[in-house]
């Protein structure tokens, strides 16, 4: 059963992680200086917005690889961590 502990404990530092960003999210408008910083996502370079008369696109290219180098950062320092 070592397999099913190792996944037990890779669900909870998951969980944690979650529920640091659902905190962090929660409190960006009362932590001055922060909100503006959680801003930037969504109006990063390489973000296509087009706004027409009953139109509008946006395509979060810039957002999303941002998100995912960050992602991909987190998941190898997890899988890291649980290796040792």
């Amino acid at each position: 059963m070592v397999e099913w502990t190792s996944l037990g404990k890779a669900l909870l530092g998951i969980g944690v992680v979650i529920a640091l960003v659902g905190l962090l999210l929660l409190l960006s408008d009362r932590v001055p200086g922060l909100g503006g910083l959680l801003s930037l996502f969504g109006r990063l370079p390489g973000d296509i917005s087009f706004k027409r008369d009953n139109f509008s696109l946006y395509i979060p290219l810039g957002t999303s690889l941002v998100l995912s180098i960050l992602l991909s950062l987190v998941f190898y320092l997890l899988s890291w961590m649980f290796r040792r």
